[in-house]
């Protein structure tokens, strides 16, 4: 059997473009996307706000696009994807990450997924273990989605519900609908449906994450960045996620969704089974914290998975959920921002990465 293979090598601002370049043709991606169909690549906004390490820079959008049209990809046939979320606003999310003028440079179609866009019902072949009880009307996905092959564009962070994400949680976004939140309480196995249908639908399937800047704490928002100088890349979805993992100082198989996903054979979970070709990577410890939350994640796990449980879809899927996003809003965007999250901008915007930031 082929071992999964994660390319992993250290970059700087200097030299990022080149080394996305080099990432891709280690990890071989051409063997796993066909140059004879449509290509998505999945951007990821985790704030509208810039925020170092939350979504996509545009370096790494820059990196992978310039890698795929010099190797002779159509353009025609690439397309940059947004979703958005109940709090987070994708069109202010693609210009302030500076991904829209990225997207234009190079003349990609740039498709917002909530938009003019058809959704249609989709009967998985494999196991689902909580969608249909999600959605007991039906599991819809984009109909784009259907036959076109998916380049996902996490950065490496931490994350309040499932410790880090990065490539397996990239999907959370592009093949559900607004009502995705209903799914947090098992947000793990969410991910390895997600997982199974993508394998189910998508020709390609391949990830590029991205640890110039990573993020430690409180994620996908309310994170310390660290400048990490790492880049990394993968076909396999749950070896890209579990190296991630590693780097950041989790053990892989402790995380539920990197378990459940490798146990189903959805991809190799286990770092010793996994060739890392690029970067010596076996000292590698960022040593990020785990279970760190804000005043909303603590309100969120009280009643997802705390004594708030019975209440969870009357707070949460009634027509009094608005509170909810509401409350979001406030803490995020008028309270952790403008207080905390403006100055470590300000900090990581004097540094290098800063500097080629503010040249896009």
């Amino acid at each position: 059997m082929t071992r999964s293979k994660v390319a992993v090598i250290k970059t700087s601002p200097a030299t990022v473009l080149d080394d996305y370049a080099r990432l891709m043709h280690l990890a071989d991606y051409q063997s796993y996307i066909p140059k004879d169909t449509q290509i998505g690549l999945k951007i990821n906004i985790s704030w509208h706000f810039y925020y170092p390490a939350c979504s996509t820079p545009p370096w790494q959008l820059e990196g992978v696009i310039k890698t795929l049209l010099d190797d002779g990809y159509p353009r025609e046939n690439l397309y940059a994807c947004h979703n958005r979320t109940v709090v987070v606003s994708a069109k202010r999310g693609e210009r302030n990450n500076k991904q829209l003028p990225v997207v234009q440079k190079y003349g990609l179609r740039n498709i917002h997924l909530y938009e003019n866009e058809e959704w249609v019902p989709y009967e998985p072949k494999g196991k689902m273990r909580v969608l249909y009880d999600i959605f007991p009307e039906g599991i819809k996905i984009p109909k784009r989605f259907l036959g076109s092959s998916i380049i996902h564009l996490p950065t490496m962070k931490t994350h309040v519900f499932t410790t880090m994400t990065g490539a397996m949680k990239n999907a959370f976004g592009g093949l559900l609908n607004e009502k995705r939140h209903y799914t947090h309480s098992v947000i793990h196995e969410t991910l390895v449906d997600l997982l199974t249908i993508q394998k189910e639908i998508h020709p390609g399937l391949f990830a590029v994450t991205d640890g110039t800047i990573a993020g430690d704490g409180p994620g996908p928002r309310c994170m310390v960045p660290h400048i990490t100088n790492y880049i990394l890349a993968s076909a396999d979805q749950v070896a890209i996620d579990a190296i991630a993992a590693r780097m950041m100082g989790f053990e892989p198989l402790d995380l539920k969704f990197i378990r459940l996903a490798h146990e189903a054979g959805l991809g190799c979970g286990d770092p010793k089974e996994i060739d890392i070709v690029g970067e010596d990577i076996s000292e590698v410890n960022f040593h990020f914290q785990k279970d760190k939350n804000t005043l909303a994640s603590k309100g969120q796990k009280l009643i997802y998975w705390g004594p708030l449980k019975p209440l969870e879809k009357v707070l949460l899927r009634s027509f009094i959920t608005p509170w909810s996003y509401v409350a979001s809003v406030i803490f995020h965007d008028y309270m952790w921002h403008p207080f905390v999250g403006r100055r470590r901008t300000k900090q990581i915007l004097k540094t290098d990465w800063g500097q080629l930031f503010r040249q896009y």
